[in-house]
């Protein structure tokens, strides 16, 4: 049923529906031009045309939009002919920019390069934080980062001058901080190669996590495909106050909606509520959004969000925004799928783990679950920054609890890091005192990076296997996420809860109610934190990090791939369909449970394959459990009888001409954005993955890659498949948009099972699928 938008949206007053924005453009048809960053003064901002296709939208849909919609039609590249239907029809758009990320742009850039296109089409970004490890702190993790990554990074820096990328270096900061701080704007469309980008959704953007060949696809000038998101309201009534933070509102939505309550879905947060959190703040909870399996989230314009522009040098794009208010916000009216209602004077801190991130339990209740499930209750490490928690608000509030601790005799019980998302948060901190506090009170700051958020972390003060806890203020948890430990209980909080916990050294402990024992013996509680939602000064902005295109163009320049490189591998197209029904699939892995791409893919010290897709490869569902013997990398190669790791099996199937398929349970392919997930299937030889339902990013990576994401029209048909079947998929000659193929299964026995699978490929994917990729059908179209 729909549920009615009760925001009444700005400057539309008595004036009525659609009456001020038929005049809009005229009004401001005068202005000058204004630049969407400082990095690229000749592309400008262009509301005119987003307020245009909104207007023709409106007028057909002949109903009032949400603040998701209004962006998303407004970037349509037909808005007259587009079929329009939330949940049903592909909508064909022209994002206004990419960004990347370096282990993502390695294979983003390859597949640029064997589109062989002369440059990119929109704005574009290359941002260097994934392949730093925390180690010893900072400056020596980062120096030996650029050391051993020399070649990756000199690839990325001359790939970016030759196709005119713009190169952000190594220590400049995690990508969705930099976007934020410089490429963000309210009503902007962004894609980019990393899950997270919705951060971007803090400043009024919609900013949407992809596989890299999806970017390939926007950065070629090409219209970019997207299911029409249905649209989930998050209405937030009263205001936040004490210990209660942003991170604890999406903690607060993960445990309501799941790992997958938001797929297929763009979130949209409105409501009086809105206006108590800061424009960084409503970052953090678009960011983790992700983790309920969300295309994106969004606040609406704010005056938070236009003193955030202000004060990151750009008031001539908020004063802009100004002027289009009513184009930023939701039409008064407008419908949403569903409603989540939350009272933010009623919300309690939160902390959701161990394992998966929508394990949600309030500061209160986390002591006495631990204990009956067996949790470890000491804090070995409390981690505070990442791309979702790493902002001057968040570094201040996290400051506010250590000096408390300091001021009576105290630090950190726990080993604590603190990570900065950008050289500019790093030298404000730095300058503000920020820092000292937090290294006085027991902490390391590690490079401006995303480091043990994604695995980047050599952790060394427990033995793999060892049970313990650390608690983050990071977005995901899944199991040995971040420092390859199965037996690691990662649980995500708020900066300031992971840094009171790590002072007490222990998970039941409850800064609202608890005493901590001075160091004279007295006993005291943490008063809530406060601070500045941005500096009193300006923002320091650090060290320049930031690489131009040159403006004379790249054609004169050549990016090297060396044919000897263990890092780098140019690409060889994949074969095209051979016209017929795929035939007698071995089934190579029957996964159990829950399977996300770092199941698939695995990240930390694998980062360094991301742009070598065969030595990648030998990561290949190394972290799924195999139904058969509950086993982790170790499957039955049907060919010879004896068991083996998955890429193993894989390779020997292949190099015998025996193509296979996974099969696979729900939500498969949650987390990350990685088209490795995709690519390594594809490349061993995989041809379809079945499974009872997919995460959105990673069912369209596997179609980009030319390989068959089905699900079963009964998810029950899951329990029929044995782990030694062989699949036959029927059908494909009159594969076609909303029809189902149908399946024989063969088991060993001689008996054989047949049922439909269902699927979401629309005319322009199954091109996809008999060229053998999106990649290949490119070439073949230009």
């Amino acid at each position: 049923m729909a549920i009615y938008c009760l925001t009444v949206a700005r400057l539309q007053l008595a004036l009525g529906q659609g009456v001020r924005r038929m005049h809009v453009s005229a009004a401001f048809n005068a202005k000058a031009k204004v630049s969407m960053s400082r990095f690229e003064p000749s592309n400008y901002v262009n509301y005119e045309k987003l307020n245009e296709n909104v207007n023709i939208v409106r007028k057909r849909l002949n109903r009032p939009l949400t603040l998701s919609e209004k962006i998303v039609y407004g970037h349509l590249d037909d808005p007259v002919g587009q079929d329009i239907a939330r949940g049903r029809t592909y909508l064909r758009l022209r994002p206004d920019r990419v960004a990347m990320q370096d282990a993502t742009a390695q294979m983003a850039m390859l597949q640029f390069i064997s589109s062989g296109l002369p440059q990119v089409a929109v704005p574009s970004t290359i941002h260097c934080d994934h392949l730093i490890e925390a180690q010893i702190g900072g400056a020596k993790d980062l120096a030996r980062a650029k050391d051993i990554n020399a070649e990756v990074y000199n690839f990325l820096a001359s790939a970016g001058a030759k196709y005119g990328v713009g190169f952000w270096k190594p220590g400049s900061g995690i990508i969705h901080q930099i976007i934020l701080e410089n490429y963000a704007y309210p009503g902007v469309l962004l894609i980019g190669t990393d899950s997270h980008t919705p951060n971007g959704g803090g400043l009024g953007s919609i900013c949407i996590g992809v596989g890299g060949a999806d970017a390939v696809d926007v950065m070629a000038g090409i219209p970019w495909e997207l299911k029409c998101p249905n649209v989930i309201g998050v209405k937030l009534t009263g205001k936040l106050s004490g210990w209660t933070s942003p991170k604890d509102v999406i903690l607060k939505v993960a445990g309501i909606l799941t790992v997958k309550g938001g797929t297929g879905a763009i979130v949209e947060y409105h409501g009086p509520g809105v206006d108590s959190i800061s424009c960084t703040g409503m970052a953090t909870i678009c960011n983790m959004g992700a983790e309920i399996g969300a295309t994106t989230s969004v606040f609406p314009y704010n005056h938070r969000m236009k003193t955030y522009l202000e004060k990151t040098g750009r008031g001539d794009i908020a004063a802009l925004a100004d002027d289009y208010a009513d184009l930023l916000v939701p039409d008064a009216g407008c419908e949403y799928d569903s409603m989540v209602e939350i009272n933010l004077d009623e919300l309690k801190p939160h902390i959701n783990g161990p394992f998966t991130p929508d394990l949600a339990h309030t500061m209160a209740d986390i002591g006495a679950t631990a204990v009956k499930n067996g949790w470890p209750l000491q804090v070995k490490v409390g981690l505070i920054g990442s791309c979702t928690n790493s902002s001057y608000e968040d570094m201040g509030r996290s400051a506010s609890v250590a000096k408390q601790a300091l001021d009576k005799g105290l630090k950190c019980k726990a080993a604590f890091t603190i990570t900065p998302g950008s050289e500019q948060i790093r030298a404000t901190i730095e300058r503000d005192g920020y820092t000292k506090i937090l290294g006085d009170v027991g902490g390391m700051v590690l490079a401006n990076a995303c480091g043990p958020c994604i695995g980047q972390w050599d952790r060394r003060d427990v033995k793999k296997g060892e049970k313990n806890t650390i608690v983050t203020s990071y977005n995901r948890n899944f199991t040995a996420r971040n420092d390859a430990n199965p037996a690691t209980h990662a649980f995500v909080a708020s900066p300031e809860i992971v840094t009171a916990l790590a002072i007490a050294g222990t998970l039941d402990f409850n800064p609202e109610v608890d005493y901590l024992t001075a160091a004279n013996g007295e006993k005291f509680k943490l008063k809530p934190p406060s601070a500045d939602e941005l500096p009193k000064l300006d923002f320091d902005p650090g060290q320049d990090t930031y690489q131009h295109p040159p403006a004379e163009g790249g054609s004169k320049l050549w990016v090297d791939v060396s044919p000897t490189s263990t890092r780098l591998q140019l690409l060889e197209p994949f074969d095209k369909w051979a016209g017929g029904d795929l035939e007698d699939l071995q089934i190579l892995i029957k996964v159990k449970g829950k399977c996300t791409t770092d199941h698939i893919s695995a990240a930390g010290p694998w980062l360094k394959f991301r742009g070598h897709l065969d030595n990648i490869s030998n990561n290949m569902l190394i972290g799924a459990v195999n139904i058969e013997n509950d086993g982790v990398n170790k499957i039955k190669n049907q060919l010879t009888g004896e068991y083996g790791g998955v890429p193993d099996v894989a390779r020997h199937y292949k190099a015998n001409g025996l193509s296979w398929v996974v099969v696979g349970d729900d939500n498969y392919g949650e987390g990350s954005s990685r088209e490795h997930a995709a690519l390594e299937p594809r490349h061993l030889g995989g041809r379809c993955i079945i499974v009872k339902s997919f995460a959105r990013i990673h069912e369209t990576n596997l179609k980009k890659q030319g390989m068959l994401p089905l699900t079963f029209q009964n998810p029950a048909d899951y329990d029929k498949i044995r782990p030694d079947d062989k699949i036959s998929i029927k059908g494909l000659a009159t594969f076609a948009p909303g029809k189902p193929l149908s399946t024989v299964v063969k088991h060993s026995d001689g008996t054989k099972d047949e049922f439909q699978l269902n699927h979401t490929f629309n005319e322009t994917q199954i091109e996809w699928f008999q060229a053998g990729s999106a990649l290949n059908r490119m070439k073949e179209l230009q």
